[in-house]
């Protein structure tokens, strides 16, 4: 039950038994057993990914690209929508695996631990890092069940875009509210991805439906398929006139043909193309005024002479303010739609620049990041998630933790992989780094270069605040922005073997404090018992 805490708790000693009073959801600690399943249930490479040969690109070429072709997304949808499928496409398509994993079998990349690999479902998010067509792309793969709501609040909060999976026989689901209300409180642009296009039952127009009345969203319809069920086959790009037909006798998916539409072959698809295409300049007209005024004056007689690159210009600016939201259909599993997609997500999603972050301005430059997830590796020791928001990380650099009051220094940069890393030099802002060394930093704190550097930004954060009218403690609370925890409502209590071990146990319990912010331990000095646990089973835990 709680056997892989001994693991966490003393690396040369075990413990022989920890017994559990009051568990009415008996085998829910899903998260005790991370340290140990980093390790020993990784995914088998014959080489690290990113490692030079056998077809498969290397990590090293796109460590700190220009700012602009950075995207950081993450991957979020109700449970089973295909999230981790679409991920596993997307990393093959890029060229940094070298074959397509499935679920089902147990063997995709962000999927690792073996508690995911058993059940089929993501319960933690993972981290990889990849490019497409000149773009860095660090992508975020979210769990989708509401046990693990936590996950995606802490992983959107670091975010600049997100991609929304659904399921196009169900359209919009439950968890699906939830992580839209999610990605709405942290302004996250979206865009849409209607998976399962193959699936029996599959339509385009009840899951659009379902996004205008439910999600309360202006849809942008970019494709349509071709095809719905088991005759899906390929989609329509609607900016550019042109059919993308899949090869039904590749195995991988990489085998399309992208045709331009002609009205003498396909004229009904031509016809539906075409009003398709004008009720979206009509639709982006109303929303963007800039793009309203070159409509009306120079192609208000034809709209088909509108060039495609100025609709997609205007698209980004439209998602990037959040009025509205591109889609896209596919089917994942089927390996369709997902080149379309990644296309989208350099096209339509910010970059990190184009993103307003107020507090930037206090640091002028200087290093500002925060800590979104901390990892307890067999190895390594501690690994935090960063996000890097300006300034430079580096080995061996001395870091300040606002939240902590306390210094450290980095001993190892890595960038994120699933559970496979890559040790680099540097990396600059706008990323997402894993590193190591740091043993104080907990999710959720502000890291900046030197104390002084974190005294400067109050004051100047002050000095804003006294223009603006504005309270101090809101420009405290700017300055060392977060992640918020939901109260706990799961309790338990735990104790060790004997007196002897209970030393081990504090601190077994630390470390675990420290990865999954939802749990809390107290001493309960009505019981006697040695601890208690409070642990909100949203996060990192699941009844079995």
């Amino acid at each position: 039950m709680l056997a892989y805490l001994r693991i966490f708790a003393v690396n040369h000693q075990k413990i022989s038994s920890l017994h559990i009073n009051n568990m009415c959801c008996c085998k829910r600690r899903a998260s005790l057993k991370k340290s140990e399943l980093h390790v020993l249930f990784g995914r088998n490479y014959s080489s690290l990914p990113g490692s030079i040969g056998n077809d498969i690109k290397s990590l090293h070429s796109v460590i700190n690209p220009p700012i602009a072709k950075i995207r950081n997304i993450g991957i979020m949808a109700h449970i089973d929508a295909g999230k981790t499928t679409t991920t596993e496409r997307i990393l093959y398509y890029s060229g940094y695996t070298r074959s397509l994993g499935d679920v089902d079998d147990g063997d995709t990349v962000t999927d690792f631990m073996a508690q995911e690999r058993e059940r089929g479902i993501t319960i933690q998010s993972a981290a990889v890092t990849f490019d497409w067509k000149g773009y860095r792309i660090n992508l975020i793969d979210t769990p989708g069940h509401v046990d693990f709501t936590l996950e995606v609040e802490r992983c959107l909060r670091v975010l600049d875009g997100a991609v929304a999976v659904f399921d196009a026989s169900a359209g919009v689901e439950a968890q699906t509210l939830t992580v839209w209300r999610q990605a709405d409180k942290h302004k996250i642009p979206r865009i849409c991805f209607l998976n399962k296009m193959d699936k029996t039952g599959a339509s385009f127009n009840y899951a659009v439906e379902s996004i205008k009345e439910k999600l309360k969203a202006k849809p942008l319809l970019l494709q349509l398929p071709i095809g719905e069920a088991k005759t899906f086959k390929g989609v329509v790009d609607i900016v550019n006139k042109e059919k993308l037909l899949w090869n039904s006798n590749s195995d991988d998916g990489k085998d399309f043909e992208r045709k331009p539409l002609l009205e003498k072959s396909d004229t009904e698809l031509f016809k539906k193309t075409i009003e398709a295409r004008n009720t979206l300049i009509e639709q982006v007209a109303d929303l963007d005024d800039e793009f309203a005024d070159l409509v009306l004056g120079e192609f208000s007689e034809n709209f088909d002479l509108l060039p495609a690159e100025k609709l997609q210009t205007a698209i980004h600016r439209v998602t990037v303010a959040q009025v509205a939201v591109p889609v896209l259909c596919g089917s994942a599993l089927k390996n369709k739609g997902v080149q379309p997609l990644l296309d989208a997500i350099t096209m339509f999603l910010p970059s990190p620049e184009e993103r307003n972050y107020e507090f930037l301005q206090w640091y002028k430059g200087d290093l500002c990041a925060l800590a979104f997830k901390v990892l307890h590796d067999k190895q390594r020791g501690p690994v935090v998630f960063m996000r890097i928001y300006s300034g430079m990380l580096k080995p061996q650099l001395a870091i300040h933790n606002i939240n902590g009051n306390c210094t450290e220094r980095i001993s190892r940069l890595l960038l994120p992989f699933a559970d496979q890393h890559v040790e680099i030099p540097s990396l600059t802002a706008g990323n997402i780094a894993l590193t190591v060394g740091l043993k104080q930093t907990a999710t959720g704190d502000t890291i900046v270069s030197s104390k002084s550097s974190a005294l400067a930004a109050a004051r100047q954060a002050k000095r804003e605040g006294e223009k603006k009218h504005k309270q101090n403690r809101e420009a405290d609370r700017l300055l060392l922005a977060g992640v918020e925890i939901p109260e706990p409502v799961f309790f338990c209590t735990i104790e060790p073997p004997s007196v002897a071990k209970q030393p081990d146990l504090d601190r077994a319990l630390k470390c675990l404090q420290r990865e999954d912010p939802s749990l809390k331990v107290r001493l309960d000095p009505d019981s006697g018992q040695v601890c208690t646990l409070l642990l909100n089973p949203r996060s990192a835990c699941i009844c079995v």
